[in-house]
């Protein structure tokens, strides 16, 4: 089939799938894993010393989130993931972006 006279859009979702294609036809031995590492905002809070609301409003995390995040009884999406990851490894960095320094 060409893909000349497809859009560049059109012609990215087709490499991707024909990557796709090409992965599932390899052997389990040669998939490349990837593991994605769970924080818990608990743990985080609790090694900066902050309480749930200084942590929230330090963060710019409803308190709310934050209070369903510690209990389990919301998921935590990717985004939210990637910024408590942040928080974890530079926390100062993290507050003084909410500030907008």
């Amino acid at each position: 089939m060409m893909y000349e006279d497809f859009s560049p859009v059109a012609k990215g979702i087709i490499e991707g799938l024909n990557e796709v294609l090409a992965d599932v036809q390899k052997p389990q031995s040669e998939l490349k894993k990837t593991v994605v590492y769970q924080v818990k905002p608990k743990e985080i809070r609790e090694r900066l010393h902050m309480s749930q609301s200084k942590f929230a409003q330090a963060f710019g995390i409803p308190l709310g989130t934050l209070r369903n995040w510690e209990q389990g009884t919301r998921k935590i999406d990717s985004s939210s993931m990637a910024y408590l990851r942040t928080i974890m490894l530079h926390p100062q960095a993290a507050m003084d972006a909410q500030l907008g320094l």
